[in-house]
């Protein structure tokens, strides 16, 4: 018997179908999948300003010959019901912070707390004296 060795002809395979020209409906769902599913991302990759918005809260008083004056805002970001208050003494800014009690405490005292942000600002006006006044920035005083 003999045997024959070598290689039998193949065909080559099949081409693949033509593509469509221009985009197809799959093409145009994984797109818009993918704008989808990326939004969040971008949106919380872009840094904000923080937006005041008032809140219709304000005092504005002279205490011992100082013009007290404050404005609660809340500003993006922060937890819903913990205003900011933008203050000033006599124009210029006094910081006041939120303490863990509740309280509030101004940068000119530490370590006093007081129930509102009117009552920190007054006792403000009191450590500060009749000779000194609040620096252009947000914290120390100066003669």
């Amino acid at each position: 018997m003999a045997v024959s060795v070598g290689t039998a002809a193949t065909d080559p395979p099949p081409e693949p179908p033509p593509r469509p020209q221009g985009r197809t409906r799959r093409d145009l769902v994984r797109a818009a999948v993918t704008a989808l599913a990326l939004t969040p991302l971008v949106a919380a990759s872009r840094p904000r300003e923080p937006t005041p918005h008032t809140l219709g809260l304000t005092f504005d008083e002279t205490y011992r010959g100082r013009r007290i004056h404050g404005i609660a805002t809340v500003v993006a970001g922060r937890a819903l019901g913990t205003p900011a208050w933008q203050v000033t003494v006599d124009g210029r800014p006094l910081h006041l912070m939120r303490r863990a009690d509740g309280g509030w405490l101004s940068v000119l005292d530490h370590y006093g707390s007081y129930d509102s942000p009117l009552e920190a600002a007054r006792a403000a006006v009191d450590e500060l004296g009749p000779g000194r006044h609040l620096r252009g920035g947000h914290h120390g005083v100066h003669p």
